[in-house]
């Protein structure tokens, strides 16, 4: 077999290869997998097609992604877990820059700044939500949600945790994968006209073995939670903890969770200064007040400011690095691998960028653009937007029901007028029949609203 090296493979040089072996003692990389069992290997040939250049390559995905239909195409109505904010240029300037592209992970020797980038997005970011400490982002806002659980599990010792049923059904999957097989995952009911969460069923739920309660506000279904106040006191009488996802574009007009008894605090980053990028560009973060019984609990990074020892000097760096899986590794409460740091500065750009008034100048052009929509809507015969009396803030459910069309029907006919409709419910939210969330933001104008308003007239109306 000729030996060759890969262009694209470090390490791959045969005389290097041949070295490494002989440093570690082995004669060849099979002896490395001696301890898999004979039957687990496979030893026929594979049928691997003929590689493409890299030119061709290039082409062949182009010609793949050219078959999409992006949102500056067509006018975009649908959230549900990633949503159509706008993107200030510098967040793309700035996240592309060398020393922050790989920035996820890297020892202090090789940093150029991203330790203190990290450090300020944390702080502004614990602003924001008016905690203390603020980690290096997870994958997204399910991880988070997972995350928060588990730590609540090892700081109270207790293995059931409460969630409202009108969650995020993608969301609820990955909780439930991160709790198996020892937590256990209860829902509570919502209040059919509102959609809040139903207290008398919480309170009969609710038990001395109940390490958490999880709720989110806004709620996926878009409307404000009114009750938390209530609902961390509850807990707090069974000795749980109160953790609360939020979407922290919402939280320049709305109280943040802090305020009404949350001792942690998660959600989505993506609103703040990430392109949608066909459902990525996703990536969560946790937040708790600067107790060490919490902050031992973090699985993932977390960076501090520290003087050296020239005056007026400071540096930037891991806290309490002996709590990570890193430090722990097979004893690690839990792992923690590649992170998505890169969205935490961008986040931590975007944020700089907006200040307190600016954050209060999105949540209020959000709120006001998405009423006038619901009003809109709402407006049409047998249409009946929201579907909940609570307020909502970007988002909100709109019931067809009455109409004869289903939302596969409406949504079908949106698209064919270069519309993205709102995410059928009738499948994950069966009880609300043919209902969609639908999701306007600061992007969205008067006139895209109306014309989206004058197309599901059209289909209505059409045979």
């Amino acid at each position: 077999m000729k030996k060759v090296a890969h262009p694209y493979i470090p390490n791959t040089v045969p005389e290097i290869k041949e070295q490494m072996l002989k440093e570690i003692g082995v004669k060849t990389i099979e002896e490395l997998f001696s301890g898999i069992p004979e039957e687990l290997h496979y030893r026929k040939t594979l049928h691997i097609p003929k590689a493409l250049s890299e030119y061709e390559l290039r082409r062949y995905l182009e010609g793949l992604l050219s078959k999409n239909t992006s949102t500056t195409e067509y006018l975009n109505f649908l959230g549900a877990g990633c949503w159509n904010h706008f993107i200030p240029a510098i967040c793309d300037e700035i996240n592309s820059r060398a020393e922050f592209v790989t920035g996820y992970a890297g020892d202090p020797y090789e940093d150029h700044g991203r330790f203190q980038a990290l450090f300020e997005y944390q702080s502004l970011m614990a602003e924001l939500v008016d905690m203390d400490v603020v980690n290096v982002p997870t994958f997204d806002w399910a991880q988070a949600a997972a995350t928060s659980i588990r730590m609540a599990t090892r700081i109270t010792n207790r293995t059931d945790v409460l969630l409202p049923k009108t969650i995020s059904p993608d969301r609820l999957k990955v909780i439930k994968n991160y709790c198996s097989p020892y937590i256990n995952v209860s829902l509570i009911d919502y209040k059919e006209d509102t959609g809040l969460i139903d207290l008398e069923d919480l309170e009969n739920k609710i038990s001395s073995n109940t390490a958490a309660v999880y709720f989110e506000n806004p709620s996926y279904l878009g409307f404000l939670e009114t009750q938390g106040q209530q609902i961390s006191k509850l807990a707090k009488k069974h000795g749980a903890i109160t953790i609360v996802g939020v979407d922290p574009s919402s939280l320049g007009i709305v109280e943040p969770p802090s305020h009404y008894g949350a001792e942690i605090v998660c959600g989505d980053l993506q609103p703040l200064g990430m392109h949608m990028n066909y459902g990525g560009g996703q990536s969560g973060f946790i937040a708790t007040h600067d107790d060490i019984k919490f902050v031992q609990e973090y699985p993932s990074r977390l960076f501090g400011i520290a003087p050296t020892v020239v005056e007026g000097e400071y540096g930037f760096g891991d806290v309490y690095y002996d709590r990570t899986s890193f430090a722990q590794r097979e004893k690690g409460k839990e792992s923690v691998g590649t992170q998505t740091a890169l969205w935490g500065i961008t986040a931590g750009v975007y944020l700089s960028l907006m200040g307190p008034e600016g954050m209060y100048e999105l949540g209020k052009s959000i709120m006001q653009k998405s009423q006038y929509a619901m009003q809109q809507i709402g407006s049409i015969p047998n249409v009946v937007a929201s579907r909940f009396e609570s307020t909502s803030f970007k988002e909100f459910v709109v019931d067809f029901s009455y109409t004869g069309k289903s939302v596969k029907e409406i949504n079908k006919y949106l698209l064919d007028n270069r519309i993205f409709g709102g995410k059928d419910l009738s499948e994950d939210f069966p009880e609300l029949k043919q209902s969609a969330l639908f999701c306007v933001t600061e992007i969205h104008t008067k006139e895209d609203i109306d014309q989206l308003v004058s197309v599901i007239k059209q289909c209505i109306n059409s045979k």
